[in-house]
């Protein structure tokens, strides 16, 4: 593992670093940066050696989050470069080897960018309710509808697309894998953001787009299943980098308050800061440790609940927020400047306790298994 570190940090300081406040200003990474993370390994480390990753665990491509982050890089630029870790885990479940050799090899070698799109302009967290629908016409799905808030949806090649094909609810649910050179496909606009500056997010409308029939991810009717079952490893991903974002800025506040100093001593000496960062230090401690304890399990193939994950979810989301406004609040002004990193970092953590599942919807999943199993 301490390998694996060096090579993300390397990576990371060399290739990234440099060019990072230069892509959120493009809106975007550079199709070049996929291809340099999959010659190293990278881009399909945690994914199975026979579909051409690396073969390693949750616990790999944690690694890979956490260092880019601790580096110098952003939670922003894993979602841009990483965003087949939420594209690629249905196709690969369904196990169709035409779509594994069409999506996933290409994608993990660098050369195809894939995304999910299940959010729509009237529905958010309620999958359920999904409303583009795909008619069954021969052997192909003629698709209509929007989606909205996908991310790398403007430069994607494919989208997971969740559609219905049958009737309401959750079992009128299936997935679809849409190219997006496909006639009726149309990248809406792109959305502007709080943060995740150079990560893309489309607003995507599909006006009757022909798709073939064996692009269905495995069987009609399961795609509410297939979503919630990798829900999981995206909601522990996303507490992963909450820690991580929280554990840099803790690391770049000592160094600020080290450097500056106030009425001629250091910030680093002030009785109020050193204990502000102590609470920093403490709470970015107590939650990476829980996020990681279940990391370890899921990477030892034991099965953890529901509730964990959400419980692990909320609580990096909560040190996060904690720890990257005290962050920017005691590099004052200097915090505030745009390409700041701390200033990045306190944008791009917003969406940690929105995306994946808001913290909202955590609270409820922990309450329902907590509470409703003992209701008579």
């Amino acid at each position: 593992m301490k390998e694996l570190r060096q090579l993300v940090r390397r990576f990371t300081e060399r290739e990234i670093v440099p060019h990072l406040s230069d892509w959120e200003r493009a809106g975007e990474v550079p199709r070049a940066l996929h291809a340099q993370a999959a010659r190293l390994g990278l881009l399909g480390i945690a994914f199975p050696e026979d579909v051409g990753g690396g073969g390693g665990t949750l616990l790999d491509s944690a690694t890979v989050s956490e260092e880019i982050i601790l580096a110098g890089g952003s939670s922003g630029l894993i979602a841009a470069l990483f965003t087949h870790g939420i594209a690629l885990p249905h196709i690969l479940a369904a196990g169709d080897p035409t779509l594994i050799d069409r999506y996933v090899r290409p994608t993990l070698a660098g050369e195809l960018i894939g995304s999910l799109a299940v959010t729509e302009p009237d529905g958010g967290s309620d999958v359920a309710a999904v409303r583009t629908s795909a008619r069954r016409e021969g052997d192909r799905y003629v698709v209509n509808g929007g989606k909205t808030f996908i991310t790398s949806g403007a430069r994607a090649d494919f989208i997971t697309t969740a559609v219905r094909t049958g009737g309401d609810g959750y079992g009128g649910v299936s997935l679809l894998v849409i190219d997006t050179d496909s006639p009726g496909f149309t990248v809406t606009r792109r959305l502007d953001k709080l943060g995740w500056h150079c990560s893309d997010t489309a607003e995507l409308s599909f006006s009757d787009v022909e798709v073939p029939a064996g692009n269905l991810v495995g069987a009609e009717g399961q795609g509410f299943r297939q979503i919630m079952r990798h829900f999981a490893s995206e909601r522990l991903s996303m507490a992963v980098q909450a820690c991580a974002t929280a554990q840099r800025c803790v690391e770049l506040t000592i160094g600020w308050c080290h450097q500056r100093s106030t009425f001629g001593a250091p910030l680093a000496t002030r009785q109020v800061v050193r204990h502000r960062i102590a609470e920093m230090a403490r709470t970015t401690a107590v939650a990476r440790t829980y996020v990681w304890s279940l990391a370890q399990r899921v990477a030892d193939g034991e099965k953890i609940s529901p509730v964990e994950v959400a419980m692990a979810k909320n609580t990096a989301v909560a040190a996060c927020d904690q720890v990257v406004d005290a962050a920017v609040q005691l590099h004052g002004g200097a915090g505030y400047l745009r390409d700041s990193e701390v200033e990045r970092h306190y944008r791009d953590a917003r969406i940690m306790g929105i995306g994946g599942g808001t913290t909202e919807i955590m609270n409820e999943i922990i309450a329902k298994g907590l509470l409703d199993a003992r209701i008579v």
